[in-house]
């Protein structure tokens, strides 16, 4: 089923006076704007965290961020004394790839000032004990009785965004993905392009922090760093600045997060290394972004997507905007999270998040209502099918279930019979999948492009 389920493409453009006008609060990729320092000498940052040396077992991830002071507002770039044992994002998460001990190393990069810090970490072995529990359950519900596949998991439980290959616009067997991932739990995630042309998804992904792929439409969970969940009709803006030397500051903007933009059309889409080596195309004008600063702007070109930063493509009419960016040119960017009405929310927190619809249940009671989310399949609105399903329980556990044939309305009632607290639909069809300590559950007719893993020993 894994089909564009939305009422029209324009749910995911966003107009150039929407960002001009957009406001700008802090958020967990960064705080803008940053302003350079006029005077020559550089000017001393003092980092501190609370903690000389960390700890972590290796069903843990740290968001350094969340605790990391600066003595002014600037940016920071992330470094791992050795990869083999821990690796950082750009967003300061420490992810733990083996038992030993290293340093991360932090450098401010904002012009204008300089300051350094290096915190020793040690990985140990994973602490959690935890178990999915697998359970076929039979459930009257909306005057029929339905045999569901569930999976009850801890609150808690480690959890990642599970992708083919790893990386965003692939597609890999479920058992692929959670023989990557060293998974003890599964389930497939958001609506991706099945019929042709790169694989690339619909819906919302963050992956250890950071936003993979922008998908405005729809229901999105999220797993916060202190093992609860949330669920929400996530909406999400992305504006930058770039600034030349002491020049004036410009606004830049992206519609897309890891989404391959049709050619002739207009588009402006941020590269993350999760998208893989390059960008997978060549038209439009691409700028390469290390460590915050513009190392490449070319035109026309597939181009590499560096580890330590990202592109940025414009194409059609928004390619003008890349005359903002020269080699060289300090650049920024801001992530701010509201719901469908416009509401702000705290998803700051959230690590992982994926967005599909639509929502089944909210606060225990029945709330199917595709049409408001921007669904018009028919598939979606009347049709029976497969469908896959996550539900937040009101203990905070998290219940992943698939059933063969249903309806969304029924779909929903059954959530509600199984104490959903909140629930929502992913995708489903030839792509519904479930997997649980060791054996497919629900084997998917299809590859999938990407989904929630759950274990304690996940590979990161």
């Amino acid at each position: 089923m894994s089909f564009y389920p939305y009422v029209k493409r324009t749910a995911f453009i966003v107009s150039t006076a929407l960002f001009v006008s957009l406001a700008l609060p802090a958020s967990f990729i960064s705080v803008l704007p940053f302003q350079a320092k006029a005077a020559a000498a550089a000017q001393e940052v003092q980092l501190t965290y609370p903690a000389s040396s960390v700890t972590l077992t290796m069903d843990k991830r740290l968001p350094l961020e969340a605790k990391l002071k600066r003595s002014e507002q600037v940016r920071i770039a992330y470094t791992s004394g050795n990869t083999n044992i821990v690796k950082v994002n750009a967003n300061g998460v420490i992810i733990p790839i083996s038992k030993g001990t290293t340093n991360i190393n932090m450098t401010v990069t904002t012009p204008g000032y300089k300051g350094k810090l290096s915190i020793p970490v040690t990985v140990k072995k994973t602490s959690s004990t935890a178990k999915p529990v697998y359970a076929a359950k039979k459930v009257k519900a909306a005057g029929k009785t339905f045999t569901v596949q569930t999976v009850t998991l801890p609150k808690g439980m480690p959890v990642t965004a599970g992708l083919a290959s790893g990386r965003v616009g692939a597609t890999q067997s479920l058992s692929s993905v959670v023989s990557k991932y060293q998974a003890q739990a599964a389930l497939n995630g958001t609506y991706f392009e099945a019929y042709g042309g790169v694989p690339d998804p619909y819906g919302m992904i963050i992956s250890d922090g950071t936003l993979e792929h922008i998908g405005n439409s729809g229901t999105s969970i999220g797993f916060k760093w202190d093992g609860s969940a949330v669920m929400d009709t996530l909406r999400v803006r992305l504006l930058g600045t770039v600034r030349e030397g002491q020049g004036r500051a410009q606004n830049w903007y992206a519609y897309f997060v890891n989404r391959t933009p049709t050619k002739g059309k207009t588009s402006a889409v941020m590269y993350t290394p999760k998208r893989g080596n390059s960008v997978g195309f060549a038209y439009g004008t691409a700028v390469t972004v290390r460590k915050d600063i513009v190392t490449k702007v070319a035109k026309n070109t597939n181009a590499t997507i560096p580890k330590d930063g990202y592109v940025l493509v414009f194409t059609g009419t928004e390619e003008k905007m890349a005359d903002k960016f020269k080699t060289g040119a300090y650049v920024d960017y801001n992530i701010t999270y509201n719901t469908e009405s416009g509401k702000k929310i705290d998803w700051d927190d959230v690590h992982t998040a994926i967005g599909a619809g639509p929502r089944l249940v909210t606060n225990g009671k029945l709330s199917v209502n595709p049409a408001s989310e921007g669904f018009s399949s028919s598939k979606i609105l009347t049709d029976s099918g497969a469908r896959s399903g996550i539900a937040i329980k009101k203990d905070g556990s998290i219940m992943l279930a698939t059933v063969s044939g249903a309806t969304i309305k029924q779909w929903g009632s059954i959530m509600v019979e199984l104490g959903a607290y909140q629930a929502m639909n992913m995708d489903g069809g030839a792509s519904s999948g479930l997997y649980a300590n060791g054996r497919t559950i629900t084997s998917p007719g299809r590859l999938i492009s990407n989904g929630l893993v759950f274990g304690n020993s996940l590979v990161w």
